[in-house]
C-alpha cells in the first residue's frame, strides 16, 4: 500500500494532476509489482509564496513545474528503488511533459508492519499485501551502502 505525495505549485489543472498519477502508478505498478487498484496519492498545490528552493540545484536549473515527490512505501532494494526512480522520471516526460530537472524524488521506507487498511495486514512472513505477485525477497540490510 504505498502512499505518494506530491508537492508543486498552485494552479495545475485536474487534468494534468491525473497524468502525474498515471504517471507515477504505472512505475509503482512495473516496477515494485503493486497490485493495481493499490493507489494512494495526495496532491498539494501551494502558493508561490511557500514553495521555496533555489532556481538551480546541484547545476540543475529547476522551473516553476517542479514537483516534490514524497513516496512511502515497505523496504526495497537499492537497485530497485534506482529503477524506481528511472521509471518515474521517464512516465513523467511521457505522460505529463515534466522535464527530468523538475523530478525531486525521496521515498520513505516504513516498517511492513506499519501499514494497516480495513482490517488487514501485511503478510508477515514477505511485507507484502498477500494479493501481491512476483514479490521480491526481502532486501538485506547488511548489504547496502551506508547502513
Amino acid at each position: 500500500m504505498p502512499l505518494i505525495t506530491v508537492s508543486l505549485r498552485q494552479g495545475t489543472t485536474p487534468q494534468y494532476r491525473r497524468l502525474v498519477s498515471e504517471a507515477l502508478h504505472k512505475s509503482m505498478v512495473d516496477v515494485l509489482k503493486i497490485p493495481q487498484d493499490d493507489q494512494f496519492h495526495v496532491f498539494h498545490e501551494v502558493t508561490d509564496d511557500n514553495f521555496v528552493m533555489q532556481p538551480v540545484v546541484f547545476g540543475l536549473r529547476r522551473t516553476s513545474r517542479t514537483l516534490f515527490i514524497q513516496l512511502s512505501f515497505n523496504r526495497r532494494g537499492v537497485e530497485q528503488k534506482a529503477r524506481l526512480f528511472r521509471a518515474i522520471v521517464a512516465n513523467l516526460r511521457l505522460y505529463a511533459d515534466v522535464p527530468e530537472e523538475d523530478v525531486m524524488l525521496v521515498a520513505f521506507e516504513t516498517a511492513r508492519e506499519n501499514w494497516w487498511a480495513a482490517g488487514r495486514v501485511v503478510d508477515p512472513a514477505t511485507g507484502y499485501d498477500e494479493r501481491m505477485t512476483d514479490v521480491p525477497a526481502l532486501p538485506d540490510v547488511s548489504e547496502e551502502p551506508g547502513r
